[in-house]
């Protein structure tokens, strides 16, 4: 499970199988029991969400979009490497 960032507890990850064929580029997140999946493209977008209130999920998307090149770069360097 790469994780590519951590801020206040909220980690930012993605698992090493993400299916056959690879799903398209997306992020989990956890914090606690909380999860939360959130696509990256075509456009940075919520796809699941177990737990976390709504303001939380707007602070997530904003830090997601913050570092979406960070996100791309990591992902594209574990998956094509």
């Amino acid at each position: 499970m790469p994780k590519v960032f951590e801020i206040n507890g909220y980690k930012f990850f993605f698992f090493a199988n993400e299916g056959n064929p690879r799903e398209s580029l997306h992020i989990h997140i956890r914090k606690g029991e909380r999860v939360a999946k959130f696509w990256i493209e075509p456009q940075v977008m919520l796809a699941e969400n177990y737990g976390f209130r709504s303001q939380e999920l707007s602070w997530i998307q904003e830090e997601i979009e913050r570092n979406q090149v960070l996100i791309q770069g990591k992902w594209n360097d574990f998956f094509n490497a």
